[in-house]
């Protein structure tokens, strides 16, 4: 518990830019937009149902020092992202994470209550 009584869930731990190392990072998403993707009107290809943003690349990403040398296949928890596993394109020159799991956006479901 906090010193003024507060009940803590949990802490976020702040990485400093001056002291980070830079990262590639791979968010992926669901690669068809549609269930069923052979599920398309007749003259039309499944290829339409493809999620156009089922891979979004983040370069420059600051992350902790203590990730340098992160061994392939390695796995992390990122702060309010989600999980992630080096890449086995990592070089000792360029980290790259993959996100395997996201995590929930329970601010999204309160904007949307509004």
């Amino acid at each position: 518990d906090a010193p003024d009584g507060r009940k803590v869930k949990a802490t976020l731990h702040w990485v400093s830019a001056r002291h980070a190392i830079d990262a590639e990072v791979r968010l992926y998403d669901r690669l068809f937009l549609k269930e069923d993707p052979t599920d398309v009107e007749e003259g039309h290809d499944w290829k339409e149902n493809l999620n156009p943003d089922s891979l979004k690349i983040l370069t420059n990403c600051k992350v902790e020092p203590s990730l340098a040398g992160a061994a392939p296949l390695s796995r992390y928890q990122f702060e309010r992202l989600g999980y992630f596993c080096v890449d086995l394109d990592t070089t000792e020159d360029k980290l790259i994470f993959n996100r395997t799991v996201p995590l929930k956006d329970t601010w999204a479901k309160i904007s949307k209550k509004k």
